[in-house]
C-alpha cells in the first residue's frame, strides 16, 4: 500500500479512532513527560524560575526512571536550603504562599511580617514540627537592618526592600522579642502581624475565624451546626434579628456555638492601634467581649479566658469529621491551647496537604487518584509535621502534567 507523508491510511485511521474515543469519553490521552522534563517542571513550579543547564542535568540524574519516590527526593533536593536552588522557593514562593493569611482581605500583595516569616522559617527548619505554628513561643527575624519591634513593621519591611535571602531567617523566643508573658504566646496567633489584622476592634471573633479559614481550609459556613448548645453565645447576638427568632435559631446560632465557645480563648488580647502592638491584659477580659449587653441580656457573660470545643460533640464537625485529637482534652485556657487544639486536628493537616497541592500544582484535585494522594500526604503530615516533605511529595504528584 501506498504511503503518504510516512503515515499510513490504516495509520491514520487508527489515530483517529483514538482521538474519537478519547473525546466521546471526555480524555485526552496524555505522554509521560521524560525525566528531564519532569525535573524541569518541579524546579519552575517550586521556585518561580527556570534552571541552569547544570542544575537541570544534575535533577534529571536524580528523577531516574520516575518513581515517586525519585520524584519526592529531586523535589526535596531543590527545596534544600542548604541549596542555592532552593532561594526563590523561600523568599518568592513560600512568602505568596503566607501572605494571604495575615490579612482580612487575604491579598497575596501584603508585606513582610512576623506572620509571614515565621511560616518560612518553620517550613525553612525541617527539624521544627510545623504545627508549632499556632501554639510555640516563637517567632522568626532576619540578621540585617531595624531590629524588630513590637510596635513596627519596620525590620521586615527592610528585609523585603533590600531583597534579603530569607533562608537567613533565625528562630528567636516570641515572648522576649514581644513582652508577652510565655504562656500567652501562640506563634503566628500572636505574631504583631495576626494581632493587627484580627484582634483590632471588633469582638475578637475574627481571629478565631480567619486560623480556621487559613489553617483548616474551613470557613464559619462549613463548620455551621444548629445542633449544639448555645449558652455560650455572648450578649451581643440578638436572638431575634430583625424581630424574627427563627433566623437566629436556624442560622445564626450554628455558627456562635462554635466560634463563641472557642473565640473566648482570646479573652485577654487586644490590639491598640494608637501604639501598634498586640496587648495582653492576664485576668482582666477585654470590654470589647461585653458590648452590647442590651441586646440579649441573659447571654453569656464572658467571666475569664476559658474556651471549649463545642466541635467534639456529636455532630457534623466531631473528631470522626475533623479529625480531633484523643491525647488533647478539647478545653483549656488561653490561646495556646486553643491553638494545639486546632493543630493537632486531621483537618488541619489536609489543608497543608490541601494549599501546598493548589500553589505547587495550580490547581486543586480532580481525579479520585488525586484527592487519594492529597489524603496520603495530609496523613503523613500528621505523623511528621514536616511542611517541607508536604511540598516536595506535592510536587511528585503534578510532575508530569
Amino acid at each position: 500500500m501506498k504511503r503518504t507523508n510516512g503515515t499510513s491510511p490504516l495509520a491514520k485511521a487508527a489515530a483517529l479512532g483514538v482521538a474519537l474515543l478519547a473525546f466521546a469519553s471526555g480524555q485526552q490521552a496524555v505522554a509521560t513527560p521524560a525525566g528531564r522534563a519532569q525535573a524541569r517542571r518541579m524546579y519552575e513550579r517550586l521556585t518561580g524560575t527556570p534552571p541552569s543547564e547544570s542544575d537541570l542535568t544534575r535533577l534529571e540524574a536524580m528523577v531516574g526512571s520516575g518513581s515517586i519516590a525519585e520524584l519526592e527526593a529531586t523535589a526535596a533536593d531543590i527545596i534544600d536550603p542548604d541549596h542555592e536552588t532552593s532561594k526563590n522557593f523561600y523568599t518568592v514562593t513560600l512568602k505568596n504562599f503566607a501572605s494571604p493569611w495575615t490579612n482580612r482581605d487575604q491579598s497575596v500583595f501584603a508585606p513582610l511580617n512576623d506572620y509571614t516569616a515565621t511560616v518560612i522559617g518553620l517550613i525553612k527548619d525541617d527539624n521544627a514540627d510545623f504545627r508549632q505554628v499556632l501554639f510555640e513561643n516563637v517567632l522568626y527575624v532576619g540578621s540585617s537592618g531595624p531590629a524588630y519591634s513590637p510596635t513596627s513593621n519596620a525590620h521586615y519591611e527592610a528585609l523585603e526592600s533590600n531583597s534579603v535571602d530569607l533562608r537567613t531567617l533565625r528562630r528567636e523566643v516570641q515572648s522576649a522579642l514581644n513582652g508577652l508573658p510565655p504562656e500567652a504566646t501562640a506563634g503566628v496567633i500572636t505574631s504583631r502581624a495576626g494581632a493587627e489584622a484580627f484582634f483590632i476592634d471588633g469582638t475578637n471573633r475574627a481571629m478565631f475565624r480567619f486560623t480556621l479559614l487559613n489553617h483548616m481550609c474551613r470557613d464559619l459556613e462549613q463548620v455551621h451546626d444548629t445542633s449544639l448548645p448555645p449558652d455560650r453565645i455572648r450578649q451581643d447576638v440578638t436572638r431575634s434579628p430583625g424581630g424574627d427568632s427563627s433566623v437566629f435559631n436556624n442560622n445564626c446560632v450554628g455558627c456562635h456555638n462554635v466560634m463563641d465557645s472557642m473565640a473566648q480563648a482570646f479573652a485577654y488580647y487586644d490590639f491598640d492601634e494608637t501604639v501598634g502592638r498586640l496587648v495582653y491584659t492576664p485576668n482582666q477580659v477585654q470590654p470589647k467581649y461585653l458590648i452590647n449587653a442590651d441586646n440579649f441580656k441573659p447571654g453569656y457573660v464572658t467571666p475569664n479566658d476559658a474556651w471549649e470545643n463545642r466541635m467534639r460533640l456529636p455532630g457534623r464537625n466531631d473528631a470522626g469529621v475533623l479529625g480531633w485529637s484523643s491525647n488533647l482534652p478539647g478545653r483549656g485556657n488561653g490561646a495556646k491551647s486553643m491553638g494545639e487544639e486546632l493543630a493537632y486536628s486531621g483537618a488541619f493537616a489536609q489543608c497543608q496537604a490541601e494549599k501546598a497541592y493548589r500553589k505547587i500544582c495550580f490547581r486543586s484535585p480532580s481525579t479520585q487518584a488525586e484527592y487519594d494522594a492529597v489524603k496520603s500526604i495530609g496523613s503523613n503530615f500528621q505523623t511528621n509535621g514536616s511542611m517541607r516533605t508536604v511540598f516536595a511529595q506535592v510536587a511528585a504528584q503534578c510532575a508530569g502534567q
